[in-house]
């Protein structure tokens, strides 16, 4: 292992192969299969950091920033950058040393993956950060400096000048809690208006978060907190039904149903996500019992028409698939019932020749 400044010297076999190399300005011609000696030296390096787990956000520090906090989702940040194609071209500029370009985290106002490098650095830290088309730009789009072609990559040379992070709840009290969530749910319910499920998501969750330990509420505070946890989960499932994320729209309903075991609605979407993972026999006992708690729910008996339509297509699937599994069965016990005819042929006719042999043998 090297360190800063340290040298090294190194063997390399066959440097240049069976061709070698001719002679190159100062440099001598190189012998084919030569050994060379190279002599090291590591002036420095640039740690890259994985800002997302499948390694499309990549993010090298060029300059170190300060203490150890950073923005948090929320957070009003304030940077400088230039976001560049993967040729060198310009597209895109914001923010100078007198002004800087300012905005929240997690509100769309640049791209995903520049939004979530941000959310790594520190006070003063400059980087350069590699942004794949899924945290991008998927389509064309048009700057005032550049066209960006579909599915870029993206390098943006970022600094975070400054920032002041959204309030955590563990700095909060209750009330402040309560007033939080009820503040959350509402940016969330007005990015679900507009289709904007996984923004919408993420104000939920946060909502959720806030009040989600209640151990040190009041009784009026755990009366005030308890129907805005319910809708806060309630309204995060039907942003994972609409992202197809049915495993976590059942965890949610789930939770909801913890706290109210008659929640029609809980009860409707859980069911919505088992038909979608294929566990229909929970979802008509969610139903069954959604109706019996509210026999008129016109959502509910759509759902129930539909489950009983997802039922008869999956039982004339399974004795499609039984029915051609017991064929292809029948055919191999007949064929394993042929095989084992003929081998017992076989040994008869083996046994007949043995005597026939014995006989001849005794005429001698």
């Amino acid at each position: 292992m090297l360190i800063k400044h340290s040298n090294y010297i190194s063997d390399v076999a066959d440097g240049f192969g069976h061709q070698g190399r001719e002679a190159i300005g100062n440099d001598v011609a190189v012998p084919p299969n030569a050994t060379l000696m190279v002599d090291l030296e590591l002036v420095s390096w640039k740690v890259v950091d994985e800002v997302t787990d499948d390694k499309k956000v990549l993010k090298k520090i060029l300059k170190q920033g300060e203490g150890y906090e950073r923005p948090n989702d929320g957070a009003v940040v304030k940077v400088k950058y230039t976001g560049k194609l993967e040729d060198g071209s310009i597209f895109e500029q914001k923010g100078s040393d007198e002004e800087p370009f300012e905005f929240m985290t997690g509100e769309e106002q640049v791209v995903d993956g520049l939004d979530r490098a941000l959310m790594t650095m520190k006070k003063g830290e400059v980087a350069s950060v590699s942004v794949a088309a899924e945290y991008g730009y998927q389509t064309e789009i048009k700057t005032d400096l550049a066209v960006v072609p579909p599915k870029s990559t993206l390098i943006y040379e970022v600094e975070l000048v400054s920032f002041v992070k959204e309030k955590e709840s563990w700095d909060m009290n209750t009330a402040e809690k309560i007033e939080a969530a009820g503040k959350k749910k509402e940016e969330g319910n007005a990015l679900f208006k507009v289709g904007k499920y996984f923004r919408a998501s993420k104000k939920y969750e946060k909502a959720a978060k806030y009040i989600e330990y209640d151990t040190s509420f009041s009784e009026e505070e755990k009366k005030q907190s308890k129907p805005l946890k319910v809708t806060c989960n309630l309204n995060n499932a039907a942003c994972k039904l609409k992202l197809k994320d049915y495993t976590q729209a059942e965890k949610l309903c789930t939770k909801v149903l913890e706290i109210e075991s008659q929640n029609v609605k809980a009860l409707y979407r859980r069911a919505q996500a088992y038909i979608q993972t294929a566990d229909l026999e929970l979802a008509e006992m969610d139903i069954k019992k959604a109706l019996e708690i509210d026999p008129n729910n016109r959502d509910v008996k759509l759902e129930y028409r539909a489950l009983k339509e997802k039922q008869k297509e999956y039982n004339k699937k399974a004795a499609k698939f039984y029915g051609n599994m017991f064929a292809r069965m029948s055919k191999l016990e007949e064929l394993e019932s042929g095989k084992s005819g003929s081998q017992k042929v076989e040994t008869v006719n083996k046994e007949e020749g043995s005597d026939a042999m014995a006989v001849d043998g005794q005429s001698a």
